[in-house]
């Protein structure tokens, strides 16, 4: 009998904990309502502003809502068109602090993202017109209230592919998307290839799939969409993309050779092999006898020519302004490559005691997807 009365009582205990908790729960349900953000601090209406998207930020404030249960209110900031009523915004970002602050601190890149959403063209000037919504996660309270800024964008592309690809008839992986040519990125936005172009035809994309975004250059002029036709015999190039200045930069390589620092010339050149890499076999290497020893220094010098036709030499060595001979311990970082300058001896690298009187293979690596690189092996 007390067993069925301790479970009766545990049964009621339990009902109403449950119904208080309920009830509780209904009430916090019940006090969700903010009010209306009303008061506007920054930026002032119709603010101009020139967008610096490397370095420029934006600050938006605006009065505190007051929340219903006087807890916390969430804040998101929401750009239309200068014509939209915020029905179906171009893009919303919680405040500072995860929606927390009555301020948003926003990039300029990211103003001009947006300012692209709104069809305002790159060094076109527009209107963007903000908001702020209240709420506690729910019950949004959207302002009647709302200002414009006025923004200026600058050249370049407010979307920069975080990946970019060579492809067409005139490349070396052909028309076939999943061998596109992959791009080294060099900074955020801007990509540099090694490789050869033949006659047919080649564009950029931001993917290996067909839906992916296309650019090609009208001149040096960056572009969105099209191809462009190369004729004439097959010539090796150095391409340089820079969205953020819409360029595109054709250098011709017109060799690359051994530079034997000793004698002060090119002993060796190296044939290009594809895929941004070139080779030179059973290369013959005799050191230079000195008072002091033999020398034994090299770089690399690449002949160049840009679009107007101008000749010139660039020279490829070590990060080092002098080096010790490698040996089997010496770490595979010791052979990679960075533009140096023309002096006869600085930045050049060593060969190691064995190549001496010595065929040996030589591989220059200008391949997208490792480090610039080079290899030496004795025969």
């Amino acid at each position: 009998m007390k067993n069925i009365i301790y479970k009766l009582g545990m049964l009621a205990l339990v009902l109403t904990v449950c119904l208080s908790v309920g009830c509780k729960k209904d009430k916090e349900l019940g006090n969700t309502n903010v009010s209306e953000v009303t008061n506007f601090y920054g930026p002032t209406n119709n603010k101009y502003i020139k967008l610096d998207p490397l370095a420029g930020t934006q600050t938006f404030e605006w009065e505190q809502a007051r929340a219903e249960d006087g807890g916390l209110v969430l804040y998101e900031v929401v750009f239309d068109k200068e014509t939209g009523d915020f029905s179906q915004p171009l893009f919303s970002l919680s405040s500072d602090e995860k929606g927390m602050k009555n301020k948003l601190t926003i990039s300029d890149a990211d103003l001009n993202k947006i300012a692209n959403m709104a069809g305002i063209k790159s060094l076109a000037t527009g209107k963007l017109k903000w908001t702020v919504w209240a709420s506690k996660g729910i019950n949004v309270k959207k302002s009647a209230t709302s200002r414009l800024i006025e923004v200026e964008r600058p050249a370049g592309f407010a979307e920069v592919p975080t990946e970019l690809y060579l492809t067409g008839s005139a490349t070396e992986a052909g028309t076939d998307l999943s061998r596109s040519l992959k791009f080294k990125k060099l900074t955020a936005s801007s990509y540099e290839i090694y490789t050869s172009l033949k006659a047919g035809t080649y564009h950029f994309a931001a993917g290996t799939n067909a839906s992916a975004k296309t650019y090609t250059n009208n001149g040096s002029t960056l572009v969105e969409g099209g191809d462009i036709t190369v004729t004439g015999s097959t010539k090796v190039y150095r391409i340089l993309v820079e969205f953020e200045k819409t360029n595109t930069t054709f250098t011709e390589i017109t060799s690359l050779g051994l530079w034997f620092s000793p004698e002060n010339k090119v002993l060796h050149v190296l044939n290009y092999a594809g895929n941004g890499v070139w080779t030179a076999t059973n290369a013959l290497i005799v050191f230079r006898q000195e008072t002091w020893g033999r020398d034994e220094r090299y770089k690399f010098r690449m002949s160049v020519k840009d679009a107007a036709g101008t000749a010139s030499n660039e020279w490829f060595g070590s990060v080092n302004r002098d080096n010790s001979r490698p040996d089997a311990n010496t770490a595979a970082s010791y052979f990679n490559l960075t533009k140096v300058d023309a002096n006869q001896y600085d930045n050049s690298f060593k060969f190691n005691s064995g190549a001496d009187n010595k065929n040996v293979d030589i591989t220059v690596n200008f391949n997208a997807t490792t480090t610039y690189n080079h290899t030496i092996t004795v025969k």
